[in-house]
């Protein structure tokens, strides 16, 4: 059985690659979407009901890549479930797939990277240690 990911665990890591690892599923182009069904998805993500949960989750996200302070997207997001849905999910209307705590804000390029197994999108940043510098990193 898959692991049941959640916002709430996510946010007690603190750094952008911690969560982006927490959230990768490591799947790759080609693996089963929704196919035919395509049409489904599209109806749910024209509904007022995702709108207006999608607005929710940017704004509590600050608008932040992975809700991570010092990512801020300034182009187009997207809010991403961090389980992957079904058609099935949509036809039942079940009700994590419109819960913010099972939704993020993120880029198209992290979220590739999250289904399709990549690493981080963003590359490692590199602390210069001075002498006298006393912060932790």
């Amino acid at each position: 059985m898959a692991k049941i990911r959640t916002y709430q665990e996510m946010r007690r890591l603190q750094t952008f690659d911690d969560r982006f690892e927490y959230l990768r599923l490591g799947g790759g182009v080609g693996w089963a979407t929704f196919g035919f069904d395509r049409d489904v998805n599209q109806r749910f993500y024209r509904s007022k009901e995702w709108y207006d949960i999608r607005q929710h989750v940017i704004y509590r996200d600050n608008g932040c890549d992975l809700g991570v302070i010092g990512y801020e997207i300034h182009g187009d997001l997207l809010v991403h479930h961090v389980n992957p849905m079904s058609v099935d999910d949509i036809l039942r209307h079940d009700e994590w797939i419109l819960n913010p705590n099972f939704l993020v804000t993120t880029t198209q390029k992290t979220h590739n990277a999250i289904h399709f197994g990549k690493p981080s999108p963003y590359p490692k940043v590199v602390m210069t240690r001075l002498p006298g510098d006393t912060r932790l990193w």
